[in-house]
């Protein structure tokens, strides 16, 4: 892999985005981190990178750009929630339209090389017609947020063609590990780790039998290292190919957290899709990618970075 680049990652003081920079860092590329910390952390900074606190929408975005000059722009800031998004819709495409397309005017100003989306998969299909779900599945979301990231994922193919850079594509399914907001609505494993740890109950909305694609935030990390490389003009579905009930997820937690507490139930939330699988073969075989962490080996180690967490008053 080619060393040294300069690549902005938005988002980057964040729960997918901090694990990005660290291995940008790690590698030696040259890192900027544009942030403006309504959900990221600062103690999620890398030191090794130059932060940026801004909001994506401020006019002033193209000034970061003109200073720092970044070759790759990697897109991870977003409005998550699905719920929120069903609550707000239009809050949800403000950030997450109007935010990428402010980005993507400075992206214009500057000439960059390459530039990598986060999207989801998980949100984007909606209750799929055939499992697992492959690229080229109806895009059929069921809440804004789904629409949203999938309208900027045309913004993005319309920009590269205007620009010249070199766009790639990867739609997330579930992702969980360490640094994933607990106190939210998004990211049920940090929701159920936490309660858990801190004698709650878990809350489950609907009957649990829902199914997810969970894939370790390490894993998402590496993907985004290839993207660097690879995938030129094509979207990736980036998961695990495994579909995990959200009850079979508490029952693991409940034994790694050594908790005796049973979920308690609530009504359903609109917007969200009842069982999801992704195919992944398009990602092996034209990145190279794979997911490496099994989702007990992922529990175990979420479970031990959230107690270390509360053990040290974060």
């Amino acid at each position: 892999m080619r060393q040294g680049r300069k690549v902005l990652v938005t988002g980057g003081a964040g729960f997918i985005g901090s694990h990005v920079v660290d291995r940008l860092v790690e590698l030696g590329h040259d890192v900027v981190v544009v942030d403006n910390l309504s959900t990221g952390k600062r103690r999620n900074l890398n030191p090794g990178a130059r932060f940026y606190q801004m909001d994506l929408r401020d006019l002033r975005l193209i000034d970061v750009f003109r200073q720092e000059r970044p070759q790759v722009v990697d897109h991870h800031a977003a409005q998550v929630s699905v719920p929120a998004s069903v609550r707000d819709p239009s809050n949800d495409a403000q950030v997450n339209v109007l935010g990428a397309i402010n980005l993507l005017e400075a992206c214009r100003g500057v000439g960059i090389e390459r530039f990598i989306y986060a999207s989801t998969g998980g949100a984007l299909y909606g209750e799929p017609r055939y499992l697992p779900c492959d690229e080229a599945h109806p895009v059929r979301p069921l809440s804004p947020y789904g629409a949203s990231k999938f309208a900027v994922e045309a913004y993005l193919w319309a920009y590269a063609a205007l620009c010249g850079f070199q766009p790639v594509v990867l739609r997330y399914s579930n992702v969980y590990g360490p640094r994933q907001e607990p106190h939210g609505e998004a990211g049920v494993i940090a929701i159920f780790t936490v309660a858990l740890l801190e004698g709650r109950q878990p809350v489950i909305y609907g009957g649990g039998e829902q199914e997810r694609d969970f894939v370790y935030v390490g894993d998402v990390a590496n993907a985004n290292l290839l993207a660097l490389e690879h995938g030129t003009g094509e979207a990736y579905n980036i998961a695990t190919n495994t579909a995990t009930s959200v009850n079979q997820v508490v029952a693991h937690l409940k034994d790694f957290t050594s908790s005796d507490l049973g979920p308690r139930y609530e009504a359903a939330r609109p917007g969200e899709v009842f069982r999801i699988r992704l195919d992944v073969t398009k990602a092996g075989r034209e990145l190279g990618w794979q997911p490496r962490v099994s989702l007990d080996e992922g529990l175990k180690r979420t479970v031990a970075a959230f107690r270390s967490d509360l053990a040290a008053g974060r």
